[in-house]
């Protein structure tokens, strides 16, 4: 909206300035009309300008006050640049309001009642630039027709619009303004007829796939790759009232939430296949809208620890949580402690000592090697999960091939429900309940097939991958950063403890705590089945006599 004063003070007028005075109101519908030719105005308003400006002239009345409203419906009366009119109308004297036309003001009969009604209510005639308007009842009645006119041109327009929308989609096609990553281009064939199409950004493409692949992994968050694609270089297309910028938190995500990146289109509730090129795979995309879920869910938070042991420790006296603390001493040296939380709160009436970091440091550190296995253990334990896994997927081929052709099935469905729709056999509300019901059952069907290749082929890859971090766990620990070692220690185990005698009481999470007891066990059946010559190992020496008088053995 923009007001323009045309008048100066009354001193600067001679006597020829005419008594009446005028406001002049301009309007366009779409910023593409205000922004035409390169211009400020467009073409649009400036010839509305020129039009009233003549009908002043043969009024004989001087135009005092201008208003524009540019890119804005007249389905609404709340505009800018109208209230602001009428606001003025009523605190000032003026007589007369000119239009191009009357659809410049309103395109509903309710509107323009009201519109008139405050233009009278205020004193002020309105008058056309190009049509016979006036007080007397045949200039009332052609400002009735026009404004009916008016209202139906809008509603058919609407209508029209919808349609060829519709139409648009059912082939394909990108209703509106393509999103980041893509470009809206208009090609003209060899016949000369213009078309709009979409094309990918080869400049920012790039960086969405690759948002979408870094989302994936789970070890990010939407603010850390919000930073980390800004970084990279990632800004917005420009426009001609608007430069490049990096994108906000709730930009990336609508991009990690639109399915237009796999080659879905979403419009009016309901998904169509579109015929643009994707940018990502509808794995990927599907994986990306789980994990959101899940985390928005959960309000998983992304937290830097001062200690890697940090949250982890638990008295093994009380029970609670040991707290990190620091001791400084008359020479100014500080030293870190774990404190029993209980004890600090007096919450519980334990009395256990302050353990210093490096104690809890080495005591956990010692715990890996005790779970760590033998290359001749994980050899016999990878070919018991391989034989396992064998024997089980054997029987679940049938119900595989059972859900793919269900699968098969409803996809056929929902492309026929589409078509139904496009031929006006169904109508929207009638798609959009048939789609959800499809779409359910394609997402229990896909949630199936993905446990399916989780049981046989992701289990299966998990266990070995399982069995070959208890190989090296303890030297893989000893050799890690501390972000490495938080990671380690969430992954291995479900709580450590550490008790009065500065021990550590670990607790091993699934399936770690199967595997090694399976490996101790394993021995332990050795032990007890083994010749007199057979020595069962173990972290302290042992002292065998075959016959009981030979010089003892030490283990090995």
């Amino acid at each position: 909206m923009r007001t323009t004063a045309l008048d100066a003070t009354a001193s600067e007028h001679t006597e020829e300035a005419p008594v009446l005075l005028a406001v002049s109101y301009l309007r366009v519908s779409t910023r593409e009309q205000a922004e035409r030719g390169g211009t400020d105005e467009g073409f649009s308003i400036p010839a509305q300008r020129e039009a009233n400006a003549r009908k002043a002239d043969e009024l004989g009345v001087r135009i005092v006050r201008e208003f524009i409203d540019a890119g804005e419906s007249a389905r609404s009366a709340d505009r800018d640049g109208l209230q602001d009119m009428l606001a003025f109308l009523i605190a000032s004297r003026v007589q007369f309001c000119i239009v191009h036309k009357l659809d410049r003001l309103a395109r509903n009969r309710a509107d323009d009642v009201k519109i008139h009604q405050a233009l009278i209510s205020a004193g002020v005639t309105l008058v056309s630039a190009t049509e016979s308007i006036d007080q007397t009842p045949s200039g009332m009645l052609v400002h009735g027709i026009m404004s009916s006119i008016a209202e139906f041109y809008s509603r058919n327009l609407a209508t029209e619009v919808t349609k060829g929308l519709t139409q648009k989609v059912a082939q394909g096609g990108t209703p509106g303004r393509a999103p980041i990553g893509y470009l809206n281009v208009r090609r003209t064939d060899e016949q000369g007829r213009e078309a709009r199409t979409v094309e990918v950004d080869t400049e920012r493409a790039p960086f969405i796939a690759w948002a979408f692949e870094r989302y994936a992994t789970g070890e990010t968050s939407v603010t850390a790759l919000l930073r980390d694609l800004t970084a990279r270089g990632l800004l917005s297309v420009p426009s001609p009232k608007r430069p490049s910028m990096p994108l906000g938190k709730n930009a990336l995500y609508r991009v990690l939430t639109n399915p237009y990146y796999a080659g879905v289109i979403r419009y009016k509730g309901a998904l169509h296949p579109g015929a643009h090129e994707p940018i990502v795979e509808p794995v990927l995309f599907d994986q990306v809208q789980s994990l959101l879920k899940a985390r928005n869910a959960h309000a998983t938070r992304h937290v830097q620890h001062a200690h890697h042991l940090k949250g982890l420790l638990h008295c093994g006296t009380c029970g609670s949580r040991m707290l990190l603390d620091f001791a400084t001493n008359p020479r100014g040296t500080t030293y870190a402690y774990f404190v029993c939380s209980g004890r600090a709160s007096k919450k519980t009436t334990c009395t256990r000592r302050a353990v210093p970091v490096q104690v809890a440091e080495r005591l956990v550190e010692d715990s890996y090697a005790s779970i760590t296995i033998s290359e001749a253990d994980y050899r016999h334990l990878a070919s018991e999960v391989d034989a396992l896994f064998d024997k089980r997927g054997a029987g679940r081929d049938q119900e595989f091939a059972d859900l793919t052709a269900n699968r098969v099935r409803l996809e056929a469905e929902s492309d026929k429900l589409l078509a139904a729709h496009f031929a006006d056999a169904i109508d929207l509300p009638t798609l959009k309940r048939h789609q959800d019901r499809v779409r359910a059952g394609l997402a229990d069907i896909e949630q199936r097939l993905r446990e399916h290749d989780e049981q046989h082929v992701g289990g299966r890859a998990f266990l070995h991958d399982s069995l070959r971090l208890l190989t090296d766990a303890h030297l893989a620990y000893a050799h890690s950063d501390d972000g490495s070692r938080r990671l380690a220690n969430h992954a291995f185990y479900t709580r450590l403890e550490i008790t009065e005698d500065e021990q550590l009481r670990p607790r091993l999470a699934e399936p770690f705590a199967t595997i090694v007891s399976q490996t101790t066990g394993d021995k332990e059946a050795e032990r007890e089945h083994s010749t007199s010559s057979d020595v069962a190992c173990s972290r302290k020496t042992l002292w065998v006599g075959a016959e009981g008088l030979e010089p003892p053995t030490p283990c090995l």
